[in-house]
């Protein structure tokens, strides 16, 4: 009997970042972003949680094999990993870099990635910036 169910797969990495919207004068910038305006950005050691959801093969008891998973998981951080998001990511050029936005970029990597590996698809990513927050991004169907 074929069931689904969650795997959840967590990773780390370290970035940088800086609030800017290039429409707005310094002073509106200062004023939404405060500190996080600096010039030379501000680091974080993220967390990021992978959770996919597939059926279980019942020749290996699992929806994924971690060892396929975690190729896939670098490949998408190494564009993350000690960077400076602003000016060593792309898909940063015309995006202001919070969590929220990160996640989005990080999923629509992931769910390529995946697309072309795995039987399975994902259901969920939890981005850590700090211990006490996070951003969950998902999208229906």
């Amino acid at each position: 009997m074929a069931y689904k169910t969650l795997l959840t797969k967590r990773v780390d990495f370290a970035a940088s970042h800086r609030y800017w919207n290039p429409k707005w004068s310094e002073e509106q910038n200062k004023s939404v972003f405060g500190k996080c305006t600096s010039p030379h950005g501000h680091g974080h050691n993220y967390i990021l949680e992978v959770t996919l959801e597939g059926e279980v093969d019942p020749d290996t008891g699992m929806i994924i094999n971690l060892y396929d998973l975690k190729p896939i998981l670098s490949d998408v951080l190494k564009d993350f990993d000690h960077k400076y998001l602003n000016e060593d990511n792309s898909e940063f050029k015309d995006l202001i870099p919070t969590s929220e936005n990160i996640a989005r970029v990080l999923w629509d990597s992931l769910e390529e990635k995946l697309r072309k590996t795995a039987d399975c698809r994902l259901h969920r990513i939890r981005l850590y910036e700090t211990p006490d927050l996070y951003v969950d991004y998902w999208r229906e169907g």
